[in-house]
Protein backbone atom coordinates (compact mmCIF):
# COMPACT_ATOMS: atom_id res chain seq x y z
CA UNK A 1 0.00 0.00 0.00
CA UNK A 2 1.34 3.50 -1.12
CA UNK A 3 1.85 6.66 1.75
CA UNK A 4 1.10 9.74 0.11
CA UNK A 5 2.22 12.83 1.95
CA UNK A 6 0.05 15.70 0.55
CA UNK A 7 0.55 19.27 1.43
CA UNK A 8 -2.74 21.58 1.45
CA UNK A 9 -0.59 25.36 0.99
CA UNK A 10 -1.73 28.82 0.16
CA UNK A 11 -2.55 32.32 1.26
CA UNK A 12 -4.44 32.90 4.68
CA UNK A 13 -7.87 32.31 5.31
CA UNK A 14 -8.50 30.60 1.40
CA UNK A 15 -10.53 27.13 2.75
CA UNK A 16 -7.36 25.27 3.06
CA UNK A 17 -8.75 23.59 6.57
CA UNK A 18 -12.05 23.17 4.93
CA UNK A 19 -11.19 21.26 2.21
CA UNK A 20 -8.34 18.59 3.81
CA UNK A 21 -11.57 18.51 6.50
CA UNK A 22 -14.01 17.60 4.10
CA UNK A 23 -11.62 15.51 1.38
CA UNK A 24 -10.59 13.26 4.87
CA UNK A 25 -14.61 13.26 6.33
CA UNK A 26 -12.97 14.76 9.70
CA UNK A 27 -15.99 16.93 9.41
CA UNK A 28 -19.43 17.62 7.97
CA UNK A 29 -19.65 21.49 9.16
CA UNK A 30 -18.30 23.56 6.35
CA UNK A 31 -19.67 27.07 7.98
CA UNK A 32 -18.10 28.82 11.16
CA UNK A 33 -15.73 30.97 13.00
CA UNK A 34 -12.60 31.36 11.39
CA UNK A 35 -9.84 29.92 13.18
CA UNK A 36 -5.74 30.63 11.54
CA UNK A 37 -4.33 27.07 11.48
CA UNK A 38 -1.50 26.91 13.55
CA UNK A 39 1.76 25.61 11.76
CA UNK A 40 0.32 22.50 10.66
CA UNK A 41 -2.28 19.95 11.09
CA UNK A 42 -2.01 16.25 9.54
CA UNK A 43 -5.15 14.37 9.00
CA UNK A 44 -4.76 10.79 8.25
CA UNK A 45 -7.13 8.64 5.97
CA UNK A 46 -7.23 6.02 3.69
CA UNK A 47 -8.42 6.49 0.05
CA UNK A 48 -8.54 4.70 -3.56
CA UNK A 49 -7.43 7.04 -5.84
CA UNK A 50 -8.58 7.08 -9.35
CA UNK A 51 -6.87 5.20 -12.16
CA UNK A 52 -4.92 2.52 -8.92
CA UNK A 53 -6.62 -0.51 -9.92
CA UNK A 54 -8.35 -0.92 -6.25
CA UNK A 55 -5.51 -0.64 -4.48
CA UNK A 56 -6.13 1.70 -1.39
CA UNK A 57 -3.66 4.30 -0.28
CA UNK A 58 -2.90 5.85 2.75
CA UNK A 59 -2.87 9.61 2.89
CA UNK A 60 -1.56 11.82 4.80
CA UNK A 61 -3.05 15.55 3.94
CA UNK A 62 -0.61 18.44 5.97
CA UNK A 63 -2.67 21.05 6.00
CA UNK A 64 0.07 24.16 6.11
CA UNK A 65 -0.76 27.41 7.83
CA UNK A 66 -0.48 30.25 4.90
CA UNK A 67 1.12 32.59 7.68
CA UNK A 68 4.54 33.50 6.42
CA UNK A 69 5.75 33.59 10.33
CA UNK A 70 5.82 29.66 10.02
CA UNK A 71 8.36 29.85 6.65
CA UNK A 72 11.05 28.38 8.80
CA UNK A 73 9.17 25.04 9.26
CA UNK A 74 8.50 24.76 5.63
CA UNK A 75 11.69 23.01 4.82
CA UNK A 76 10.87 19.93 7.21
CA UNK A 77 7.11 20.07 6.06
CA UNK A 78 8.39 19.79 2.43
CA UNK A 79 10.69 16.92 3.48
CA UNK A 80 9.51 13.50 1.70
CA UNK A 81 6.16 15.22 0.24
CA UNK A 82 4.35 13.00 -2.89
CA UNK A 83 2.06 15.91 -3.76
CA UNK A 84 1.42 19.24 -3.22
CA UNK A 85 -2.24 21.10 -3.56
CA UNK A 86 -1.99 25.17 -4.11
CA UNK A 87 -5.38 26.49 -2.14
CA UNK A 88 -6.55 29.81 -3.01
CA UNK A 89 -10.01 32.23 -3.20
CA UNK A 90 -10.15 33.56 -6.59
CA UNK A 91 -12.19 36.06 -5.20
CA UNK A 92 -9.50 38.04 -3.62
CA UNK A 93 -7.39 39.58 -6.18
CA UNK A 94 -3.78 39.20 -4.02
CA UNK A 95 -4.19 35.54 -3.75
CA UNK A 96 -3.28 34.59 -7.63
CA UNK A 97 0.06 36.66 -7.21
CA UNK A 98 0.31 35.23 -4.36
CA UNK A 99 0.13 31.94 -5.12
CA UNK A 100 3.04 32.50 -7.69
CA UNK A 101 5.36 33.05 -4.54
CA UNK A 102 3.89 29.84 -2.94
CA UNK A 103 4.79 28.00 -6.30
CA UNK A 104 8.09 29.62 -6.05
CA UNK A 105 8.89 28.29 -2.61
CA UNK A 106 7.11 24.93 -2.48
CA UNK A 107 7.32 23.17 -6.17
CA UNK A 108 9.76 24.68 -7.83
CA UNK A 109 12.37 23.79 -5.41
CA UNK A 110 11.65 20.30 -5.15
CA UNK A 111 10.93 17.52 -8.24
CA UNK A 112 7.74 16.81 -8.00
CA UNK A 113 6.09 16.52 -11.43
CA UNK A 114 2.77 18.67 -13.17
CA UNK A 115 0.83 16.18 -12.36
CA UNK A 116 1.42 16.06 -8.40
CA UNK A 117 1.12 19.30 -8.46
CA UNK A 118 -2.81 20.44 -8.26
CA UNK A 119 -4.25 24.42 -7.65
CA UNK A 120 -7.13 24.42 -6.42
CA UNK A 121 -9.46 27.67 -6.85
CA UNK A 122 -12.09 27.63 -3.50
CA UNK A 123 -14.95 29.11 -4.24
CA UNK A 124 -16.78 30.42 -0.77
CA UNK A 125 -20.46 30.93 -0.41
CA UNK A 126 -21.39 34.22 -1.98
CA UNK A 127 -18.85 34.21 -4.64
CA UNK A 128 -19.18 36.72 -7.28
CA UNK A 129 -15.79 34.78 -9.81
CA UNK A 130 -16.73 32.80 -12.16
CA UNK A 131 -15.49 28.96 -13.35
CA UNK A 132 -13.96 30.42 -16.22
CA UNK A 133 -10.19 30.79 -17.04
CA UNK A 134 -8.60 32.88 -14.42
CA UNK A 135 -5.47 35.36 -15.21
CA UNK A 136 -2.78 33.13 -14.29
CA UNK A 137 1.06 33.04 -14.35
CA UNK A 138 2.70 30.56 -16.94
CA UNK A 139 4.71 28.71 -14.52
CA UNK A 140 0.80 28.15 -12.59
CA UNK A 141 -1.71 28.12 -16.00
CA UNK A 142 0.55 24.24 -16.92
CA UNK A 143 -0.47 22.94 -13.26
CA UNK A 144 -4.25 21.37 -13.28
CA UNK A 145 -7.07 23.49 -11.79
CA UNK A 146 -10.07 22.63 -10.50
CA UNK A 147 -12.95 25.00 -9.17
CA UNK A 148 -14.09 24.09 -5.29
CA UNK A 149 -17.72 24.79 -4.70
CA UNK A 150 -18.66 22.45 -1.40
CA UNK A 151 -22.11 23.93 -0.86
CA UNK A 152 -23.39 23.68 -4.32
CA UNK A 153 -21.13 20.48 -5.70
CA UNK A 154 -19.30 19.05 -2.90
CA UNK A 155 -18.74 15.22 -4.54
CA UNK A 156 -17.43 17.13 -7.79
CA UNK A 157 -14.65 18.35 -5.14
CA UNK A 158 -13.99 15.00 -3.66
CA UNK A 159 -13.90 13.38 -7.60
CA UNK A 160 -11.39 15.47 -8.92
CA UNK A 161 -9.22 15.35 -5.42
CA UNK A 162 -9.50 11.30 -6.01
CA UNK A 163 -8.09 11.96 -10.37
CA UNK A 164 -5.04 13.81 -8.62
CA UNK A 165 -4.71 11.29 -5.99
CA UNK A 166 -4.34 8.44 -8.76
CA UNK A 167 -2.08 10.92 -10.53
CA UNK A 168 0.21 11.11 -7.50
CA UNK A 169 0.26 7.15 -6.26
CA UNK A 170 1.09 6.28 -9.94
CA UNK A 171 4.06 8.88 -10.32
CA UNK A 172 5.00 7.27 -7.03
CA UNK A 173 4.76 3.94 -8.39
CA UNK A 174 6.94 5.15 -11.50
CA UNK A 175 9.43 6.51 -9.46
CA UNK A 176 9.96 3.05 -7.30
CA UNK A 177 10.20 1.34 -10.18
CA UNK A 178 13.02 3.28 -12.20
CA UNK A 179 14.55 3.40 -8.36
CA UNK A 180 14.14 -1.02 -7.92
CA UNK A 181 15.67 -1.08 -11.31
CA UNK A 182 18.52 1.35 -11.41
CA UNK A 183 19.48 -1.39 -7.90
CA UNK A 184 19.28 -4.36 -10.40
CA UNK A 185 21.07 -2.87 -12.96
Amino acid sequence: MFKAKILFIGPTESGKTVLANFLSDTTENMGGEYRPTQGVRILEFESQPEGSDDKTCEVELWDCSGDFKFESCWPALMKDCSGVVIIFNPDVPSHLKEIETWHSMFISTQTLLDSQCLLIAHHKPGSEVEDGRLPLAPNLSRLPLIHSHLEEEPEDVRHAFYRYLGNVVKAMSESREREEMSIIT
